[in-house]
C-alpha cells in the first residue's frame, strides 16, 4: 500500500514541477501569441517591458547608500 502512495506523490510533485516550469518558460518569452493544444493566449508584450522597466528602475532609486 505504502508503494502506491510513494509513486502517486512523486507523480504529482512531478506533473506539478513540470507544469510550472512550462508557465515560467511561457511567462518569460517575448511571444505575443501562445497557443497550447485548446488554449491560445494573447498579451501585450511591450506593456509588459515598460512595466518592467519601470520596476527595475524605480529599485535602483529606493536603494540607501
Amino acid at each position: 500500500m505504502e508503494m502506491s502512495e510513494v509513486f502517486w506523490m512523486s507523480f504529482i510533485t512531478i506533473i506539478s514541477g513540470m507544469t510550472m516550469a512550462l508557465f515560467g518558460i511561457c511567462y518569460k518569452s517575448k511571444c505575443k501569441t501562445i497557443q497550447l493544444g485548446c488554449i491560445k493566449i494573447d498579451r501585450d508584450v511591450e506593456l509588459e517591458e515598460k512595466e518592467l522597466e519601470f520596476v527595475q528602475t524605480h529599485q535602483q532609486q529606493n536603494v540607501i547608500v
